[in-house]
């Protein structure tokens, strides 16, 4: 049996009991709950697995060393003292990536140059020769985390961001983000038990993950690569069993609805549905919402409307008014759940809501809300055994406390930093409130300066790129390389547009992969007791 190791697995304040729960069903040990991320150990398959399979996680870090960096100079030692050719061969690239949320480090390039140097002087005295770096596409990627005095040192072993399925071919202004999108999915319970409807659908990203979660099909199935591909150990047999068991799916026996107004957005959806494959279970078509009619079926709404900050949205108000309207008279019998940023959007649909989860959209301090539909006192809906609020919710809505203590270390970040550190498919977007212009102003006027604290910075290129097309090369022509995920999977109905079974005994990843079934449910908590004394605050 192979030894396990330590594993971080990120994520974005408010998923992290979503992302436990993954992986405690995906069989990892130890699971430990932090601030935006959670700790975990496992083996070689689980760290593939986790990559692969976890729709919450946005990269999975390999710790190689912690220590106490007090200085550059200690941070140069610390790193000189690993032995380097263990984990990086001479002739292969490197990048560093650096979160510094320190007094002593105010610059994470600073600490990136730092851990380059070091690696770079260590080859130079026990070899003669050096590795070279690249930031676009490094054979290996390190990540080192500072939090005051604490350094962790790590092998990235997901190379680009795992939000970026591979699946979105296009998109429209403000795309949600694919791992919020499936944490919000996962929060709700829903895993296909009925109809399933986005009534303001955008780029169609809730629907697709929603398809994905319904049939439990790895997200990791539509990526060109993962970064441990390139590691000296990478076991090429192991990750295509992994790929290629498709045991754990499953039939989905009801629907997806995704809505638009806008013409763009629904031929921008179904363009998306497509790519991935999910027509059969998808549909989207162009309606307003204010035409919105009670569904014939048992369904449950997941919905992003517009906040009026990345969209210019006319009569912003009076549209969350027609939502809440809409709630109460063609959606009886059902939920509905809301991600938004203004309480007086909020206020606007005029229903209480029966929780309320915060999460963080980019840097927007948003809130996930539950609408309960019924006829009648809420006295007489328990009575009958309505459920509005699960102990699970419960569990989820205590984390507001997490989140007033953010508040108080997101003062301490620059505008240019929360900017840079806003992971929304790289786009970039300032908020501004009257209230903060206001404020600074009088503070201006009193003879006084805006304060600005030590603020963690990044040093990363993932929100830099944009996405990928299908189709791409994968260090040659993916044709070539012995076949492997050698195209799309077609849509998933009886025929595919790519033909026949997805591989033939000794032929591996040969093609996308064609009708699902199988599946598996959340588990509770594994391990300790959660700890929110680790701080991975960073890019994602």
């Amino acid at each position: 049996m192979e030894q396990e190791f330590e594993l971080i697995a990120k994520t974005f304040m408010g998923l992290e009991p979503v992302l436990a729960e993954e992986l405690t069903q995906l069989g990892a040990n130890n699971v430990q709950i932090g601030r935006r991320m959670v700790s975990f150990t496992g083996d070689k398959e689980m760290m593939y697995r986790a990559n692969f399979q976890l729709h919450t996680a946005i990269r999975i870090l390999k710790p190689i060393k912690h220590f106490k960096a007090r200085s550059a100079e200690e941070v140069y030692d610390e790193v000189q003292k690993i032995k380097w050719d263990d984990i990086l061969d001479v002739k292969k690239t490197f990048s560093v990536d650096s979160v510094v949320y320190s007094e002593e480090f105010r610059n994470s390039r600073f600490v990136t140059y730092k851990v380059k140097d070091a690696i770079v002087d260590w080859f130079r005295e026990k070899q003669g020769t050096r590795p070279n770096i690249s930031v676009s596409n490094p054979d290996i990627r390190l990540n080192i985390h500072i939090a005051e005095d604490n350094a962790t040192l790590s092998l990235d072993s997901s190379g680009e961001s795992l939000h970026r399925r591979g699946y979105r071919q296009e998109q429209v202004e403000a795309p949600l983000n694919e791992v919020l999108a499936a944490g919000m999915i996962l929060m709700t319970g829903w895993k296909g038990e009925c109809d399933f409807i986005d009534p303001m659908c955008g780029s169609g990203t809730i629907a697709i993950e929603a398809a994905l979660i319904a049939r439990n099909i790895s997200p990791g199935v539509f990526r060109k690569e993962f970064a441990f591909e390139k590691w000296n150990d990478f076991d090429q047999d192991l990750f295509d069993m992994i790929y290629n068991d498709d045991s754990q799916e499953r039939e989905f026996e009801h629907h997806i609805y995704g809505y638009d107004v806008d013409m763009k957005a629904v031929n921008t959806a179904n363009l998306n549905v497509r790519a991935a494959g999910l027509s059969k279970d998808i549909t989207i078509a162009q309606q307003d919402f204010k035409d919105f009619t009670q569904p014939a079926e048992k369904s449950i709404i997941v919905m992003n409307p517009p906040y009026g900050e990345r969209i210019s949205t006319p009569n912003l108000l009076n549209t969350y008014k027609m939502i809440g309207e809409r709630f109460k008279r063609a959606f009886a019998g059902n939920e509905a759940w809301v991600l938004s940023y203004r309480e007086e959007c909020f206020e606007q649909i005029g229903l209480k809501p029966s929780i309320k989860i915060p999460v963080y959209n980019g840097s927007l301090e948003c809130e996930f809300r539950k609408y309960v539909m019924f006829d009648g006192k809420m006295k007489e809906f328990r009575s009958e055994g309505g459920i509005v609020k699960t102990e699970r919710e419960k569990s989820e809505m205590a984390q507001k406390h997490r989140f007033k203590k953010e508040r108080e270390f997101k003062k301490r970040v620059s505008e240019e930093t929360e900017n840079e550190e806003a992971d929304i498919r790289s786009f970039q977007f300032h908020s501004h409130r009257l209230e903060d212009f206001e404020k600074r102003r009088n503070e201006i006027r009193r003879g006084g300066r805006p304060r600005v604290g030590a603020a963690g910075r990044r040093d990363d290129d993932d929100d830099r790129k944009g996405g990928r097309s299908f189709g791409g090369k994968r260090g040659g022509d993916r044709e070539d390389r012995d076949n492997k995920r050698g195209g799309f999977k077609g849509d998933r109905k009886g025929g595919r547009d790519f033909g026949g079974k997805r591989f033939e005994k000794g032929d591996k990843r040969g093609g996308f992969k064609g009708d699902r079934r199988g599946g598996k449910n959340f588990g509770g908590k594994r391990g300790s007791k959660p700890s929110f004394d680790t701080d991975f605050d960073d890019e994602d």
